[in-house]
């Protein structure tokens, strides 16, 4: 089983940044694929990012290139989403997610994805 716990959500105004990290633990994280996917009220939970188990392989939805980055500290068991450029509609409550994984790519669909955190919440005002 892999718990992972997600900090770092809060208010920030339209343009600003954040950086949100996850914390997992319960298998070795150089084994996970991970992911962050955005859920806004009334949506479905979205992918945002995903990043391959050695961080060499990452992807991104569309409306997020260029803005947020992904990146993970194996040494740390950690991902994080930098999130710049920060806009109105960016608002959600911003889950991680994991699954095992050996072959070294990334993963963009919601039912790739094993285990879930309890998500953080990300307002961003205009």
């Amino acid at each position: 089983q892999v718990q992972l716990v997600e900090s770092g959500g809060g208010l920030v105004q339209a343009g600003g940044s954040l950086r949100l990290s996850c914390a997992a633990s319960g298998r070795t994280f150089s084994t996970l694929a991970m992911g962050w996917f955005a859920q806004a009220p009334g949506k479905e939970r979205e992918f945002v990012a995903g990043i391959s188990r050695g961080g060499g392989s990452t992807g991104y939805a569309d409306s997020v290139k260029g803005r947020f980055i992904i990146s993970r500290d194996n040494a740390k068991n950690t991902v994080y989403l930098q999130m710049n450029s920060l806009k109105p509609e960016d608002t959600a409550v911003y889950y991680c997610a994991a699954r095992s994984d050996y072959s070294g790519t990334y993963y963009y669909r919601r039912d790739n994805y094993h285990y879930w955190g309890q998500g953080t919440q990300v307002t961003v005002s205009s």
